[in-house]
C-alpha cells in the first residue's frame, strides 16, 4: 500500500500544496504586475507632463513677449530665433519660423521633419498654440507651435501670419521612464521570492486539516474505527472535520453492531452444531443397525431405512462442516504440521475414499513438504469429491513444484481437473462462497455447500492460495499453491 501511494505521488507531482503555492504566487504576481503597470503609467505621465508643461509655458511666454516691432526679414528673424533658443528649458530647443514661404530656424536646417502637418494646421486655427509628442526614428520629441500676434493696442492684437515652432528632444524623460520600468521589472522577482514565504505558510495552514483527515481515513481503513479529528475554528475545514467525526461515529456503531451480530451468528452455529452432535451420534448408531438388517425387511421398508441412513450421514457431515467453519470464524483453527511425502499423502486420500480407480494421477515422488496432513487431506478430498459430483470423469490430480517470483518462495502446486462442461463465467467469482449454489435447482444431495469454503480456509491457513478456472479443453480446474516449507509460525497463519 505504501508503494502504491508513493507511485501515485510520483505520477501526480502537482499536488494540492504545489497548486496552492502556485495560485498564491500567481495572485501575488498579478497584483504586483497590475500595481507596477499603474505606477509606471502614472509616473510616466507625470514625468512627461512636467517637462512638457515647462517647455510649453516657457515658449509661450517668449513668443508673447516679442512686441509690435517684430522683424520679418530672414536675418533679423534668425537672430530672434537664436535668442529664443538660448532661453529654452527644461532642455535645448531648436526653433523654427514659418512666414508664408519664408522658412528660418535656429539650427542647421530651415525646416524640421518632426513637425507634422496636423500641428501646422492646428497652429493656424488656434491663437493659443498647440503641441504634440512625436517619435521619429526611435527618438521622442516634443513639438510646440505658437502663432505670433501683433499688438494694435493695449488689449488688442492681430495675427501676424508668423508661426514659431519649438522642437525639443525628450530622451532624458524617456530614460527616466525606462529606468522606472526596469526597476519595476527587477523588483518583481524578489517580490515573488518574498511572497513565497507566506504562500508556504498559508499552504501549510490549509493542508494541516487535510493531512489529519487523510491520516484519520487511513487509520479507519486499518480497522481503528474510534479515530477522530480535532476540530479547530469555525471555517469550512472545521465543518469537514465535524462531519468526518460524525460519520466515523456512525460507522463505528454500525461496525460494532455487525460484529456483535456476526459473533452471535457464529456462536449460534457453533452451539447448534455441538448440541446436534449427541443426538446425531445416537441416530447414526441406530441407522447402522437398521442398515445391517435392511436386507431382511420388505422392499419399501428397506428403501426407507436406507434413505434415512443416507440423509442422517449427510446431516452428520453438515454438522461437522459447520463446526469446522465456526472454528475458522473464531480464529481457533490451528495447524499441526509435519514433513510428509506429498504424493503419498494424496494417494492415501484417494485410497481411503475408494477413488483409486476413478481418479487419474500425475504425482512425482520425492517431494517433501511441511503441512498439516489432516487439513491437506480435507483439501484434496473436497476438490476431488466436488469434481466427481459436479464434473465428469475422468478426474485428474497433478502435482508439481514452482517458484513464486514475487517472494522467491518454492510452492507445492496441486491441480484437480475434471472432464465436465466447466464452470459458468458468472459462477466463478462465487465458487468459494458458503452455501452458494451454481444451479438454483440443485438439491442438498450435491453436498453441504461448505466444502469449497472450508478448502479455501485450510489453504489460507497454510499460507497458500486456491483458485478456480476452466481448462483449455473444457472442464473445471482447481489449483492449490502452498509453501513447500510451510508457514514460519502457526500462530502467524491463524492471526
Amino acid at each position: 500500500m505504501t508503494t502504491a501511494r508513493a507511485r501515485l505521488r510520483r505520477v501526480t507531482p502537482f499536488g494540492l500544496r504545489t497548486r496552492l503555492v502556485l495560485a498564491f504566487l500567481l495572485v501575488a504576481f498579478v497584483s504586483a504586475a497590475t500595481t507596477a503597470a499603474l505606477t509606471y503609467r502614472e509616473a510616466r505621465s507625470a514625468v512627461l507632463a512636467s517637462a512638457q508643461d515647462t517647455a510649453v509655458v516657457s515658449f509661450r511666454e517668449q513668443v508673447e513677449g516679442l512686441g509690435t516691432g517684430l522683424p520679418v526679414d530672414p536675418q533679423s528673424l534668425r537672430e530672434l530665433l537664436f535668442v529664443i533658443a538660448s532661453k529654452s528649458k527644461p532642455h535645448p530647443w531648436v526653433v523654427f519660423a514659418e512666414y508664408g514661404s519664408l522658412r528660418v530656424s535656429s539650427g542647421q536646417n530651415p525646416t524640421s521633419t518632426v513637425i507634422t502637418p496636423e500641428l501646422r494646421r492646428t497652429a493656424l486655427t488656434s491663437s493659443h498654440g498647440s503641441f504634440e509628442r512625436v517619435v521619429r526614428d526611435g527618438i521622442p520629441y516634443l513639438t510646440i507651435a505658437m502663432p505670433v500676434a501683433v499688438k494694435t493696442g493695449d488689449t488688442t492684437s492681430l495675427p501676424s501670419g508668423l508661426v514659431l515652432f519649438a522642437v525639443m528632444r525628450m530622451t532624458d524623460e524617456e530614460a527616466n521612464v525606462d529606468a522606472l520600468l526596469t526597476a519595476a521589472r527587477d523588483g518583481a522577482l524578489p517580490g515573488l521570492a518574498v511572497a513565497l514565504v507566506p504562500a508556504l505558510l498559508a499552504a501549510r495552514s490549509v493542508l494541516r486539516p487535510v493531512r489529519e483527515l487523510r491520516g484519520a481515513a487511513q487509520s479507519m481503513g486499518n480497522g481503528r474505527f474510534d479515530t477522530r479529528i480535532k476540530v479547530r475554528g469555525r471555517d469550512e475545514l472545521a465543518d469537514l472535520a465535524r462531519t468526518f467525526n460524525e460519520s466515523a461515529g456512525e460507522l463505528e456503531r454500525s461496525v460494532d453492531e455487525l460484529q456483535q451480530a456476526e459473533a452471535r451468528a457464529r456462536r449460534f452455529a457453533s452451539d447448534v452444531s455441538h448440541e446436534l452432535r449427541t443426538p446425531l451420534a445416537g441416530m447414526l448408531a441406530v441407522t447402522e443397525v437398521l442398515d445391517e438388517d435392511a436386507d431382511g425387511l420388505d422392499p419399501d421398508t428397506a428403501r426407507a431405512v436406507r434413505l434415512i441412513s443416507t440423509e442422517t450421514g449427510k446431516l452428520a457431515d453438515l454438522v461437522e462442516d459447520l463446526m469446522e467453519i465456526s472454528r475458522f470464524d473464531a480464529r481457533a483453527a490451528e495447524l499441526n504440521t509435519d514433513e510428509v511425502d506429498a504424493a503419498e499423502t494424496v494417494r492415501k486420500t484417494l485410497h481411503n475414499r475408494h477413488w483409486d480407480g476413478r481418479v487419474r494421477t500425475d504425482l512425482p515422488d520425492g517431494i517433501r513438504v511441511r503441512l498439516d496432513p489432516r487439513r491437506f487431506d480435507v483439501v484434496v478430498a473436497n476438490l476431488v469429491g466436488n469434481a466427481l459430483r459436479h464434473g465428469a470423469e475422468p478426474v485428474t490430480v497433478r502435482m508439481s513444484v514452482s517458484v513464486r517470483m514475487s517472494v522467491s518462495e518454492v510452492m507445492l502446486v496441486t491441480e484437480v481437473a475434471d472432464s465436465g462442461s466447466g464452470i459458468r463465467p458468472e459462477v466463478l467469482p462465487h465458487i468459494f462462497d458458503r452455501f452458494y449454489k451454481a444451479d438454483a435447482a440443485r438439491t442438498r444431495s450435491a453436498g453441504s455447500g461448505l466444502g469449497l469454503a472450508i478448502t479455501q480456509e485450510n489453504v489460507r491457513l497454510h499460507g497458500g492460495t486456491v483458485r478456480a478456472a476452466n481448462g483449455p479443453h473444457g472442464g473445471a480446474v482447481f489449483t492449490v499453491e502452498m509453501p513447500l516449507m510451510g508457514v514460519p509460525d502457526a500462530e502467524e497463519a491463524t492471526a
